[in-house]
């Protein structure tokens, strides 16, 4: 027979549900009703790290079966991971968590945290020392890509910074233009921090300095309430070829 305990939904947090007996499953009581199954369904895992298709379809109020659909697309978006558990009799079942990506769907701390550090940092330390704490960090990251890019021409220079920067949260694009290259800046990762902290808002144009290697002017800035932030380079400065 199958036992079902309704539970405030705070209490949740206490309960790891492929420790708990078999025939027992925790429902939360929970108001999914402005929630997609999606959505009820990464919240439970979220709440209950290693949740099974049995208890998901309970606290979705679906099927087994549309659990496992909609769990089958959520791990093709790398949102979720699956594990096999083994049990000492009978087959193993599979439990389910949030990956790193799936992770970050939910409201995080780190912008305080980063803030509070930086204040410290700010406090401690005099400017310079801190300006140079940032380049050098930027520094470091070129450093660690530098064999790959210093022997590329310029426009795949150009690729290749545009990478880094999707790798770092920004969403970017490069553009011939009539008096040389641009590169425009769609979305930046680092805005919230650096509306505070406005040294933070020179780590894509050092990157670009860095990689590039010409002169680079900033036409526009997000931080300043711009649609984008517009870089560009004189077609003259662009002359970067394959040794």
């Amino acid at each position: 027979m199958i036992k079902i305990a309704q539970i405030d939904k705070n209490a949740l947090y206490c309960y790891t549900l492929p420790c708990l007996q078999e025939d027992f499953i925790v429902k939360p009581v929970t108001n999914n009703s402005k929630k997609s199954t999606r959505e009820v369904i990464l919240h439970t895992i979220k709440r209950s790290p290693q949740a099974t298709i049995e208890a998901l379809a309970i606290a979705a109020d679906v099927s087994p079966v549309t659990v496992r659909h909609h769990l089958n697309a959520l791990q093709a978006d790398g949102l979720i991971e699956v594990e096999s558990v083994r049990r000492k009799v009978g087959r193993p079942y599979y439990v389910y968590t949030l990956s790193e990506q799936g992770q970050e769907l939910f409201p995080q701390r780190y912008f305080s945290l980063t803030n509070r550090l930086l204040d410290e940092l700010k406090n401690q330390l005099p400017n310079t020392t801190v300006n140079g704490i940032f380049a050098g960090v930027v520094r470091s990251m070129v450093d660690a890509h530098k064999n790959a890019f210093e022997g590329l021409n310029f426009e795949d220079r150009l690729n290749y910074v545009i990478e880094l920067l999707a790798d770092e949260g920004f969403l970017a694009r490069w553009e011939r233009t009539d008096d040389g290259y641009q590169i425009i800046e769609y979305s930046c990762p680092y805005i919230s921090v650096g509306q505070k902290h406005n040294e933070i808002c020179t780590f894509d144009k050092e990157l670009m300095l860095m990689v590039l290697d010409v002169p680079i002017q900033q036409h526009s800035c997000m931080l300043h309430g711009d649609d984008c932030c517009h870089f560009s380079m004189a077609a003259e400065t662009a002359v970067i070829t394959k040794p």
